[in-house]
């Protein structure tokens, strides 16, 4: 499918034929082209655009260069779906001189949000640059209110990490469960936040190399704010993979912790009960001589032994605060 926009008063308008308005399209997106649109796109250019393996297959390092004069810049921009599920594919923006032209196969919000905002308010996109920065603009607020919402589940996280409100231990091993689960959704996001954020940095210095020439220098501000922008996220992805390390190493600490704690119940009830085994082991023995076998208070006298027995290492065990 391709959508074309064009500039209406200072405003993007999508047209309903992209092909047949090519010359006044300031901005055509390919979502999944066909072959037919790809091969309309490369004629109206004159240069050939990536497919979809070649996109994929890219080197990271040669995702950005120039083929007649036409800029190409690839990032891998991330996309959400429901219960935070991650699609992490590249996205090609060809910047041919005024002319935008955008080759995805996947839905980033920006994608939806930005021409609807484009349409809506004068926000100066009447050029392919000026639709290129107001649309990186977009995808970078759009990481950073994914890496604010994950910043914010963190700390919820770390409350019912450390503040566990279960009382049952089985409860509490569920908890855990659910926690690591959590834990690696928020990993696997802000990966994918830091992987993206690096190809967008590289993005923005050749975009930023790309708009030196201009005599527009507002674009070229908007450009460079764009770049501290991305390096401010960048860190701060950094530091929310930090923050997610810390509490995965703490929930599997807090586990060892209650399986310790369990380990240690039945090593004292182990403790406990044998010296009551070894008494009842030795009242046990098919010997016809036992001194207390026909003595009125043996049996007694046997349970008073394993009940002391018992008492004293539970008792000592209390002092020592061992339990």
């Amino acid at each position: 499918m391709m959508q074309g926009y064009v500039v209406v008063g200072d405003r993007l308008k999508r047209v309903d034929d992209c092909t047949a308005n090519l010359d006044n399209v300031v901005w055509a997106d390919l979502m999944n082209p066909t072959r037919e649109e790809e091969a309309a796109i490369e004629a109206w250019l004159g240069v050939g655009i990536p497919t979809r393996e070649e996109m994929e297959e890219i080197e990271i390092s040669s995702r950005l260069y120039v083929e007649n004069g036409f800029h190409f810049m690839t990032a891998s921009l991330p996309s959400l779906g429901e219960d935070d599920a991650l699609t992490m594919m590249p996205v090609t923006f060809v910047l041919a001189g005024k002319h935008l032209i955008t080759v995805r196969y996947h839905e980033p919000r920006a994608f939806k949000t930005f021409p609807a905002h484009a349409e809506k308010a004068a926000i100066g996109c009447t050029t392919g640059q000026t639709v290129l920065v107001g649309l990186l603009e977009a995808i970078v607020d759009r990481l950073a209110d994914i890496l604010e919402k994950v910043g914010h589940d963190i700390v919820h996280l770390s409350h019912d990490i450390f503040h566990p409100t279960a009382k049952k231990a089985s409860k509490r091993d569920s908890n855990f469960q659910r926690l690591l689960k959590a834990i690696g959704r928020k990993e696997d996001i802000t990966s994918g936040m830091s992987e993206s954020l690096m190809t967008l940095q590289r993005l923005s210095g050749f975009l930023q190399h790309a708009t030196s020439g201009l005599k527009d220098k507002e674009l070229q501000t908007r450009v460079k704010t764009l770049g501290r922008d991305i390096s401010s996220l960048a860190d701060y992805a950094n530091l929310v993979s930090q923050k997610i390390t810390f509490l995965l190493d703490a929930t599997l600490g807090m586990i060892n912790i209650e399986q310790n704690a369990i380990i240690k119940i039945v090593s004292v009830a182990a403790v406990v009960f044998l010296p009551p085994t070894l008494v009842a082991s030795i009242y046990g023995m098919n010997f016809q001589i036992i001194p207390e076998l026909s003595w009125s208070f043996g049996y007694p006298l046997a349970l008073f032994i394993m009940v002391i027995s018992a008492v004293l290492p539970f008792a000592y065990f209390k002092r020592r605060g061992w339990l």
